[in-house]
């Protein structure tokens, strides 16, 4: 054979081999992965469980009105000021309780004393249907038909002043004619011995303490019990926060013997400097409860 016929040969086997398929190349790009239908997951921290939903808050309740959680009392204990001989005196009621106290004072101080009191000398000056008309700041306003005595008037006065100003509201009043007062304006109508407890009434047991106050000599507050014939079971003494020329308070306890309970009487009285007598006495009234 022919070189030229040869080489001829050789290249035709390599031109058939060239068109046969690699078994040995690229299979061509790798399938990806097939994408996911959903939504992509949301991550939730550590945990893959979901945490439960908030809990909602409690809705506020509403108060009771009405309501405070304190106990409210049934009764309500009012010191009234009445008059006797010229001066003030004293005393005390217990009622329902309400929350309009000061109209309820002079409603009662306008009724006048009880039986008892009024055997003990007490009087009211205060006419029917005084009321109060408003407290504002501490004042309260309070109209009194006009009378011609002005001392008459001015003792009236005396009696709603000293009433009203037991309550912590309460300071002054105002009459409408003046500048409104208190207690210190009408100091004067007091007499030198205030008992303010116990009062015309009471049913008092052993001891018995007596509470007031008084401008008296030495500022010594002399005190007696006496029996229903008025014979003396008991004595004490004890000496007030001022006296000579200034009004100071006093408190005394007296114990005594009694083997039945009876009327009595608890005397509140000052020993006169010139000859040791009683002076300035005052009586009240009570029930003495038997001892044993």
């Amino acid at each position: 054979m022919s070189r030229r016929r040869l080489a001829t040969l050789v290249a035709l086997v390599l031109l058939v081999a060239g068109c046969a398929p690699s078994r040995s190349g690229s299979l061509g790009p790798a399938p990806t992965a097939a994408a996911p239908t959903g939504p992509a997951p949301t991550s939730v921290g550590p945990s893959a469980t979901s945490a439960p939903p908030p809990t909602a808050a409690p809705a506020p309740t509403t108060p009771r009105t009405g309501t405070t959680g304190v106990s409210r009392s049934a009764t309500v204990t009012l010191e009234l000021w009445y008059v006797r001989d010229g001066r003030l005196v004293p005393t005390r009621r217990t009622r329902p309780a309400t929350v309009a106290t000061s109209r309820l004072a002079l409603a009662e101080l306008a009724a006048g004393p009880t039986r008892r009191e009024a055997d003990a000398g007490l009087v009211t000056l205060l006419p029917d249907g005084a009321e109060v008309s408003r407290i504002v700041a501490g004042v309260a306003s309070v109209r009194l038909a006009a009378v011609a005595d002005p001392f008459t008037a001015r003792l009236r006065e005396a009696q709603v002043v000293y009433t009203l100003t037991q309550f912590p509201t309460v300071r002054g009043v105002d009459f409408g004619t003046a500048a409104p007062t208190g207690r210190v304006d009408h100091a004067d109508l007091l007499p030198p011995v205030v008992v303010t407890g116990p009062v015309i009434g009471d049913r008092v047991t052993s001891p018995v303490t007596v509470t007031g106050s008084a401008d008296v000599f030495e500022a010594t507050v002399n005190v007696r019990v006496l029996d229903a014939a008025g014979r003396q079971l008991a004595t004490a003494f004890t000496t007030a926060t001022c006296g000579t020329g200034c009004r100071g308070a006093y408190r005394v306890t007296v114990r005594y013997r009694l083997p039945t309970e009876q009327a009595g009487t608890i005397e509140v009285y000052e020993v006169s400097a010139d000859d040791g007598s009683r002076t300035n006495v005052v009586a009240v009234p009570v029930t003495l409860a038997a001892t044993r």
